[in-house]
């Protein structure tokens, strides 16, 4: 699993890749159409979800086994919290989902974790 309150690649081998071909707001701020690299910083109470402007190849140090990241902060493009919400049932897998309910919402879950933002135009 993944420690609390520390920066996360969310992804396996890479940082995952979020683009968008238009301005969007995700999670109340300004994201403009571009691609990012996808973090998180998991917690007990509250993630937050960071997009960067820069892609790096690996995403984490070789020396330090993968315990630190490569991530550029000062290329943060825009960092939301979000509450995470237990599941009743485990996801085996991490999963990186659009949902549309009432709006269109990002969502990350896995084990009993789902952590939401919603993307609006």
């Amino acid at each position: 699993m993944v420690p609390y309150d520390v920066v996360w690649r969310t992804g396996a081998n890479e940082p995952t890749t979020f683009t968008t071909a238009s301005n969007i707001n995700i999670g109340g701020k300004s994201l403009p159409a571009g691609s990012y690299s996808f973090w998180t910083v998991p917690g007990k109470d509250s993630w937050s979800f960071i997009f960067n402007s820069e892609i790096p190849g690996w995403g984490v140090t070789i020396l330090s086994g993968g315990k630190e990241t490569t991530r550029n902060v000062d290329a943060d493009v825009v960092q939301i919290n979000a509450i995470p919400q237990k599941l009743s049932q485990s996801i085996e897998s991490l999963s990186i989902d659009f949902e549309e309910n009432d709006q269109l919402y990002l969502s990350l879950a896995w084990d009993k974790t789902k952590v939401s933002v919603p993307i609006n135009k």
